[in-house]
């Protein structure tokens, strides 16, 4: 059995004497997709921060084999983790292709020249922002927006792509088309840490999930079991006979 390419253990996350995370265990493998569910204020977003380096944590985090000591973002954007942050962070007044360039600045700076053929494999994905491609970032929809975050990070041929709420925000037919591009990207290898508040959309197409409540993993297992479970259908599926 292969090793994880991401293995969380014990993980807690304060932010000043009120711990936000507790000794959360969390694994993701090469090829997979595993969410993370749960309500509000669950600690979802500071999961991911954590893990990319972006808060103070205690525990350990192991990327590709190596346990981070002194999480720098940059080295594990380097190393092939990438974020999508729920706000998606784009740069309004810059194309969409010049979006795309930035997030393959970093393999640029590491001598790799092939971010015209990284982009043609972007723009495959996504047709429509190569549609867009000169257009500026500002004045995308919310979907194509959305697109373009997650096409930015694929820019820089990550191992391990974190989402931080891909749907939030979204019309339910756009939802659905941003799932069905998630799902087709496992099949390019790279694995997925999905955080999402709509938990239907997001164990329809995991392997794995996890439920996180207040900080803590209440829940965890094959998403296809999470999905029946009465405690998932009741808090966070409604009516268990309907699917997304």
């Amino acid at each position: 059995m292969t090793a994880p390419i991401l293995e969380i253990r014990d993980l807690c996350v304060s932010y000043g004497k009120v711990e936000a995370l507790h000794h959360i265990n969390l694994k993701v493998e090469a090829g997979k997709i595993v969410t993370v569910i749960g309500p509000n204020g669950a600690g979802k977003t500071t999961l991911l921060s954590a893990i990319m380096g972006l808060l103070p944590s205690k525990g350990e985090i192991e990327f590709q084999g190596e346990v981070q000591r002194d999480i720098e973002v940059e080295h594990l954007v380097a190393m092939g983790m990438t974020l999508v942050p729920e706000k998606r962070a784009l740069f309004g007044e810059m194309s969409v292709e010049d979006n795309l360039l930035l997030g393959a600045f970093q393999r640029y700076r590491h001598g790799a020249r092939d971010q015209a053929q990284t982009m043609a494999q972007v723009f495959a994905t996504f047709p429509r922002l190569k549609e867009r491609r000169s257009q500026l970032a500002g004045t995308l929809s919310g979907g194509e927006r959305q697109m373009l975050a997650v096409g930015r990070a694929l820019m820089a041929k990550p191992k391990l792509l974190m989402l931080d709420e891909p749907s939030l925000g979204l019309a339910p037919l756009i939802v659905r088309e941003i799932f069905h591009i998630i799902a087709d990207l496992k099949q390019t290898g790279v694995a997925i840490l999905l955080v999402e508040q709509n938990a239907r959309a997001a164990l329809q197409i995991a392997d794995t999930g996890y439920v996180l409540e207040t900080g803590s993993v209440a829940l965890e297992g094959d998403s296809r079991q999470l999905a029946d479970d009465p405690r998932v259908v009741e808090t966070y599926l409604g009516l268990g006979g309907i699917r997304y």
